[in-house]
This record gives C-alpha cells, structure tokens and sequence, in this order.
C-alpha cells in the first residue's frame, strides 16, 4: 500500500513581500574548505566575546602542561584536556541557543526559557563531567600511586 501525503496550498505572497532569497551557491572542494574555515574562525572570536567561554579558554590552555604532568599517559592527558574541549564546544552551542532566542524578541516566552535554562543545564553537566575527571586523576595521582 503506498504512502499518502497530504499537499497543503501555499499560502499566497503578498504583493509588499519581496520574492525568497536565492540560496548562496554550492561550494566544493577547497573553496568550500576555506569558507568553512573563515565561518570556524567568525564562530571562535563570536565565542571569545562571551565572559564564560574565555574563562573556559584560559583555563584550558593553564590546565595543557597540568595535563601532561597528572596524566600518566597520554589516554588520560587526552581525557583530562578533551573534557575541557567538551566544556567550551557546549559553552558555545549554548551561546548560539541564547543568540537564536534573543533574536527572536526581548519579550519573555516559556519556550525561550525552556530552551535557555535547557542550555545553562547542559553547560553545569560538562561543568561537573570536567571536574569529576580532574578530581579523579588527582585523587589518583596524589593517594593512589
């Protein structure tokens, strides 16, 4: 038996409205690469006017030789500094969740706060992950030798 789908009419286009947008050409290969890259780099000095994630980045670049000093091998350096990366790739996906809400308007809505106080959640979890795997390789290094 064959699926239906339901067609709705498009609502029609009021004359005062201007026509949809052309979607900006695919980009392939090294061209794709480089605006991808410049998009990163945007993203990253977005980032670095936020107070929490730059406090998240010094600590992260102190916490490098602190790593490699706690870490008995280079699995646990690795997960001592990848809880970091993790803390600061969630810091910024609860920015551009803040960004998406803020645009919408400054009224107050249970959905902008569902969605922030969401992100601000996710934000102490990578928080408490981050510090539970310090706590852990410190009581390890300095108790269970």
């Amino acid at each position: 038996m064959a699926a239906r789908t339901l067609a709705l009419p498009l609502p029609a286009m009021p004359h005062s409205a201007s026509p949809p947008a052309t979607p900006p050409p695919k980009r392939t290969g090294l061209i794709r690469l480089w605006y991808a890259m410049g998009y990163t780099l945007s993203g990253l000095r977005l980032g670095w006017g936020e107070p929490a994630f730059r406090q998240e980045a010094v600590a992260t670049v102190i916490a490098v030789p602190l790593a490699c000093w706690l870490g008995r091998g280079w699995v646990e350096v690795a997960l001592l500094l990848g809880v970091l990366v993790l803390l600061m790739i969630v810091e910024l996906l609860n920015t551009g969740i803040e960004s998406c809400i803020d645009r919408i308007g400054p009224e107050r809505h249970p959905l902008s706060k569902r969605a922030k106080d969401l992100g601000s959640a996710a934000v102490f979890l990578a928080l408490l992950l981050a510090a539970g795997v310090w706590l852990a390789a410190l009581v390890s290094r300095f108790f269970f030798s």
